[in-house]
């Protein structure tokens, strides 16, 4: 997985507060910030899987549209294999298979199985899908994402909770949402916008992790806008807030405590 920073950069960013900081400092604030990055790309990329079937469309009968909406996912991607079964008398339960070496979805590989849960009727439909047993890239995917639409409200979103992907001996907890922009479709789009909380737990304590507004587009690591705030366990406060340059180039304003905040472009 890719780091948001190198190391020569945090060395520059707390060099730059005031005094060489000890090299224990720098390996902490670089092993922070590349967590809460791997956090970020896992929800976003939880919220993608959700988009992989189609929205459900209001006023359709719940069985007539799964039995569309699976043809439409099997002929999208040939690796995907779908099973639908009533639940009970409001439910229907569809499993989705992804196998085979190719088996790719924006440019990441899957493997295993996830499983949706369709519960409503034609003027309310709520959907669930346990990623669970999903993997990307080979690493299991550790979270549960979905979405209410019809009526008055659509809200999509996502809790994690299990280990962090690449990062040995590190935890997560997050309850996540996408926010709903006019003109931004919520799913099967181009981009998404997350906020969300949580927490980041190691041997070096809990770090609490707050996301606002982060702008994705999809298949990319790291947001296009918005913050990411983090309260370490060793009393710091540092803040990353990212803004568009170019195309494919960012920049990230870091703000570490009261001290100035310093600039450092990204390639996405």
């Amino acid at each position: 997985m890719r780091s948001l920073l190198s190391l020569s950069v945090v060395v520059a960013l707390l060099s730059g507060c005031g005094g060489e900081p000890p090299e224990e400092l720098v390996q902490s604030a670089k092993a922070k910030v590349e967590r809460a990055a791997a956090v970020g790309h896992l929800t976003r990329g939880a919220l993608e899987v959700l988009g992989l079937m189609p929205v459900y469309t209001c006023g359709e009968p719940r069985r007539g549209f799964l039995d569309v909406a699976t043809v439409d996912l099997s002929q999208r991607l040939a690796c995907a294999t779908t099973t639908v079964e009533s639940l009970d008398a409001v439910t229907d339960g569809v499993v989705v298979t992804f196998s085979g070496p190719d088996c790719q979805v924006h440019g990441l590989g899957l493997s295993g199985r996830v499983f949706f849960k369709y519960r409503g009727g034609e003027d309310r439909m709520e959907v669930e899908a346990d990623l669970r047993q999903l993997r990307v890239e080979g690493v299991v995917l550790p979270a549960e994402v979905g979405y209410g639409t019809c009526g008055d409200l659509t809200s999509v979103w996502v809790k994690a909770e299990g280990d962090i992907p690449g990062r040995e001996g590190h935890t997560l907890r997050m309850d996540a949402k996408v926010t709903k922009r006019p003109g931004m479709p919520i799913l099967g789009g181009s981009s998404l916008l997350l906020d969300g909380t949580g927490e980041l737990s190691g041997p070096d304590g809990v770090d609490k992790l707050t996301l606002t507004t982060l702008h994705y587009e999809v298949g990319e690591y790291l947001p296009k806008e918005g913050m990411a705030v983090l309260e370490t366990a060793d009393g710091h406060h540092v803040e990353a807030s990212f803004k568009p340059v170019l195309w494919r180039v960012g920049k990230v304003e870091l703000t570490v405590d009261d001290h100035s905040p310093v600039t450092v472009p990204i390639v996405r």
